[in-house]
């Protein structure tokens, strides 16, 4: 059973893809369909309507909005113009077997006439036993290590690529365009950068999956009603039985059960009567006889699944669980939260004035918890770690819907009269002592040295996009069965004199594209890849792809990164980009963690806007720790949990490369109930042990700040916190146009003096500029202006 917001199905679970081909998603779904499982799969079908279309609505639509106005919300207008696929996605799985039935719902004609939100959960479910869930899509952009690189050039071993087709994607310069072209590629990966990605989920086993199989089985009994009663693949569910429940009741008992069955569920007796009844693993009754089933592990975690549904996405009241459990985590906690959070659809946690637009208490009780540490004079610290800037293409002053969601944003943070740290102010506290708002970074440099590329094109007679293109067959499988048509084109960017003054856009200048042909044949596309690395001028072993693994502790300095090419090709090469923050985590208190799809904004929250799921997790299994320099009983999940992810924002942690060819998974990669293990009581976790003591807080502000800086100072980014109004805005970029997209800007610096100051930068934590353009009146005065009043609702 698989909820998602979108899904690839030619992702690659595995990676290098040439290495695992046998690890491509829908391969895995053709396997286990073969074997007789059966796959459900429900996806969120995209909005693909325009301003033109307003006029073609029915007049109960149309009149909601004033002239053009765009009915879109920013996720409907992200996935009017990126493409998810839905369709794609649908047919591509559904012709392999039989076996898999895909669901795309809402619809956007008709009846239901969903325009505005989307389903936005993400879940996986085996056998009613085991599950997947958080803020990680199965679909393109998505997969990453922690090492974050941003390139993806192999010269010599084209065989190592981890981010083929589509997948090398950057949605600050441009969307996702016609996936279902997959093995194609609109940027070049010789000069520009993927976005890196970061994101948090969980597996887990034990009664709680039998919370997330019901409302799979809701949601999907649900949207047969509406759109597939007469579809015979989209079969009804029944809520699973325990197994004794389905193989040895007495008619007698099943009567008398069903009477209370109609009590606890209004649907429950005729789901079972009408759909594909189903066994759980739990809830066994006392009994001496063989299982059939294997035993069950038996954790020490108590979980409770909330969600955001209502009658449009569930069939549903209104249900704002999530919501709810925020603010009950947030009001009782007694040290520490750190969040990690997506925050860009838009505005976050903040507080409203009566009749505001904002109507989530997330930020209310944020600041009600902060207002009560301070009168009781008790430390209390908040870390809140969101994007730099939505991943959306497009200058920042130039895209209303850039400006709207920052807008919300920094209204909700420290502007406005209303913010956070207003309200924090207004009581006579100084915010900086109690929350802190942080972004993710991170540099890389691309091993595309031109010349030594050239050489080898002119001695191999292959070019390297058709090496490229090569690599796509291996990815792409022989003509036939689940690949393309051995006739297929695939298109590939060419290097280009695109450029910028500074912030990302999709306005593209002299843009070109090869359109090659695939080869024939997995041995042919071998063949060529072969031709053309064979004919490197020297051997580039000691030359490293990537350097982004030096910001962790790999035991080199990208200051000695040793370079195949001449100075200015290396220069040239040396480029940064916001890591991107996907999340959807809290933990409080090192105790307990709420996990789920929804971000801290209305859309994610009032339950009648997009659907979410979530769990909230406490451990009872306790370690040894200490809270402000004393004595403390953690929780063994919230604990390890929130010191994993701030070692690897601080740089302690090892780099993690991809496997290797013959190389295993480790535990960190296996499912539950098998334990990740962690490394209590090493030098790196006692530095990060205790988040309330002053050499913690130390060590992060100042490695986030020295981050900063050196990053200001090679690429001069924006958001940038000298950058207060439009004016200084467009003097700040002006100077660096000519300039690709995140490539170096500070023409004062020399090659060796970059490289010494890259070797500095530890982990990717970065302050947030919280100041960028704070001097403009529409960011802290008045109603919100970047967008029609009326279409506001729908941005937050």
């Amino acid at each position: 059973m698989i909820l998602d917001w979108w899904l690839s199905p030619e992702l690659q679970l595995r990676r290098p893809g040439a290495y695992y081909p046998e690890w491509r998603l829908d391969r895995l779904l053709k396997r286990k369909a073969e074997e007789g499982v059966r796959i459900y799969i429900q996806v969120y079908k995209e909005v693909s309507i325009g301003n033109e279309d307003i006029a073609s609505m029915p007049l109960a639509t149309a009149v909601s909005f004033p002239p053009r106005a765009s009915p879109l919300t920013p996720r409907a207008q992200v996935t009017a113009s990126m493409s998810l696929g839905s369709k794609h996605t649908k047919h591509a799985l559904e012709d392999l077997h039989e076996n898999i039935a895909v669901m795309r719902h809402p619809d956007h004609s008709g009846g239901e006439l969903v325009y505005y939100f989307s389903h936005h959960e993400k879940l996986c479910v085996v056998d009613n036993k085991m599950a997947a869930m958080g803020g990680l899509d199965a679909c393109f952009g998505r997969w990453d290590t922690r090492d974050h690189p941003l390139a993806d050039v192999h010269p010599t071993e084209f065989q190592k690529a981890l981010f083929p087709g589509q997948d090398y994607n950057n949605s600050r310069i441009m969307d996702f365009q016609n996936v279902e072209k997959y093995a194609s590629n609109e940027l070049c990966i010789q000069e520009a950068t993927r976005m890196p990605w970061h994101d948090t989920s969980l597996t887990i086993v034990g009664p709680v999956v039998v919370d997330l199989v019901q409302h799979f089985c809701e949601r999907w009994n649900f949207v047969k009603d509406l759109k597939y009663k007469h579809d015979h693949r989209m079969e009804y569910l029944s809520l699973p039985d325990p197994w004794h429940d389905v193989h040895s009741e007495q008619e007698a008992a099943k009567k008398e059960k069903q009477a209370l069955f109609r009590a606890e569920h209004p649907h429950l007796s005729e789901w079972k009567d009408r759909g594909r009844r189903m066994t759980h693993p739990y809830h066994w009754p006392p009994s001496e006889e063989p299982r059939a089933q294997e035993p069950v592990a038996c954790g020490s975690c108590r979980v409770q699944v909330v969600r955001s549904a209502a009658d449009w996405s569930h069939g549903c009241l209104t249900e704002n669980s999530i919501q709810q459990a925020y603010i009950e985590l947030i009001r009782e906690a007694n040290h520490c939260i750190y969040i990690e959070n997506q925050f860009s659809d838009p505005a976050v946690v903040t507080t409203t004035k009566e009749g505001g637009p904002i109507k989530n208490l997330i930020g209310a009780a944020l600041v009600e918890r902060v207002l009560s540490a301070a009168k009781d004079r008790r430390k209390f610290k908040i870390y809140v770690l969101i994007p730099e800037v939505p991943a959306f293409p497009g200058d920042i002053q130039a895209s209303s819907g850039l400006k709207a969601i920052m807008e919300a944003q920094y209204r909700s943070i420290n502007r406005g009269g209303n913010s956070i740290f207003d309200k924090i102010r207004e009581a006579g506290h100084d915010p900086n002592e109690y929350i802190s708002f942080w972004n993710l970074r991170s540099y890389d440099r691309i091993n595309a040295p031109q010349g030594a590329i050239k050489k080898m094109e002119a001695a191999s007679g292959v070019s390297f996009h058709e090496a490229q293109v090569a690599l796509a067959r291996l990815y792409v499988g022989e003509p036939g069965g689940d690949s393309a048509d051995e006739d297929e084109v695939v298109y590939i960017e060419k290097p280009h004199d695109q450029t910028t003054a500074g912030d990302a856009t999709n306005q593209k200048k002299k843009t070109a594209e090869d359109s090659v042909k695939l080869p024939r044949t997995i041995g042919d596309a071998q063949e060529i890849i072969d031709k053309f690395t064979q004919a490197a001028v020297r051997d580039d072993s000691d030359i490293p792809d990537n350097i982004c693994q030096n910001a962790m502790e790999s035991g080199q300095s990208s200051a000695d990164a040793p370079w195949a090419g001449t100075e200015e090709e290396e220069r040239n090469c040396i480029v940064t980009e916001l890591l991107y923050i996907h999340s959807k985590l809290m933990i409080v208190d090192d105790r307990r963690v709420i996990v789920g799809s929804a971000n801290l904004n209305d859309r994610s929250q009032n339950g009648h806007h997009d659907s979410e799921i979530a769990v909230i997790i406490e451990d009872t299994e306790m370690v040894e720790s200490t809270m402000n320099g004393r004595k403390y009983m953690a929780s063994k999940v919230a604990t390890s949990w929130r010191r994993s992810l701030m070692r690897e924002h601080l740089g302690l942690s090892i780099p993690q490369g991809p496997i290797g060819r013959n190389n295993q998974p480790t535990n960190w990669m296996r499912a539950a109930p098998v334990l990740a293990e962690y490394d209590y009581g090493s030098p790196d976790d006692l530095l990060v042990a205790d988040p309330l003591t002053q050499d913690f807080t130390r060590l992060w502000n100042e490695t986030a700040h020295t981050n900063r800086v050196i990053f200001d100072r090679i690429f001069r980014t924006v958001p940038n916190d000298t950058v207060r109004n439009w004016k200084s805005y467009q003097e700040f970029i002006g100077r660096n146009a000519g300039v690709k997209v995140g490539h170096v800007m500070n023409n004062d610096m020399s090659l060796a003096e970059i490289k010494r100051e890259l070797a500095k930068i530890k982990g990717h934590v970065v302050d947030m500029p919280i100041n960028f353009l704070i001097d403009e009146k529409w960011l802290t005065e008045g109603d919100f202006l970047s967008v029609n009043p009326i279409t506001l609702a729908l941005y937050i």
